[in-house]
């Protein structure tokens, strides 16, 4: 079975993805890792995010098995991963890693900003997690100060408000609800309520398809 979670940044899609699945024995990968890696190896190298050359280079030599993903969700590689993705040769150069990673038995849960419509078009399930940008931004200020950091919350609505601008309109595989994609807005839900709507979502997908 594969389920492809999409949605906007700091929607929940993340930790939905983890947990759905935990629950059904299903491997899982945060695509948006993938581009925050890319991000980081231009960083690290002095290169500019907007360098499609080297993004598309960096993307060729990337090992997620030695990804550490609290450094890649740094604030500072959330602007440059959003430059970053939206560069083609970038996502032609991991397309086919994610369908044969998804591919693989017993299946996958995927969540990002294309996987129902690009990445993962025939997926068993698809589901498409949303909040008010507001909402987004308070999440994501509160991870940060978790972590210690002191993070202006007028500024991460901000800057959200810009992802959300900048992965709407991108040439390459934009962030869009694909037509069969199950709407799943957490605005006004906790984790707990979440995942138990999006079990709910799975199940009776499931059901309709003769829990294929």
């Amino acid at each position: 079975m594969i389920i492809a979670i999409d949605g906007p940044a700091a929607s929940g899609k993340g930790t939905l993805g983890k947990r759905l699945a935990t629950h059904y024995g299903l491997r899982h990968l945060d695509t948006g890792l993938i581009y925050r890696a890319v991000a980081k190896a231009l960083i690290d190298a002095g290169l500019s995010p907007n360098d499609a050359a080297a993004a598309a280079a960096a993307a060729k030599t990337l090992d997620p098995s030695h990804f550490d993903e609290i450094a890649l969700k740094a604030h500072s590689i959330s602007e440059a991963a959003s430059i970053v993705s939206a560069i083609p040769e970038v996502r032609d150069e991991l397309l086919s890693f994610q369908r044969e990673f998804a591919a693989k038995p017993p299946g996958a849960v995927l969540d990002g900003r294309d996987i129902g419509t690009v990445i993962c078009p025939n997926a068993d399930v698809k589901v498409y997690v949303t909040a008010t940008p507001e909402v987004r931004a308070r999440r994501r200020a509160a991870e940060y100060k978790a972590q210690g950091k002191n993070i202006d919350e007028a500024a991460v609505l901000a800057d959200i408000r810009k992802r959300d601008q900048r992965d709407q309109n991108r040439a390459a595989a934009p962030l869009k609800q694909a037509p069969d994609a199950h709407l799943l807005d957490t605005t006004h839900l906790d984790i707990d309520a979440t995942i138990r709507a999006a079990i709910d979502i799975v199940e009776a997908t499931r059901a309709g398809r003769g829990r294929g």
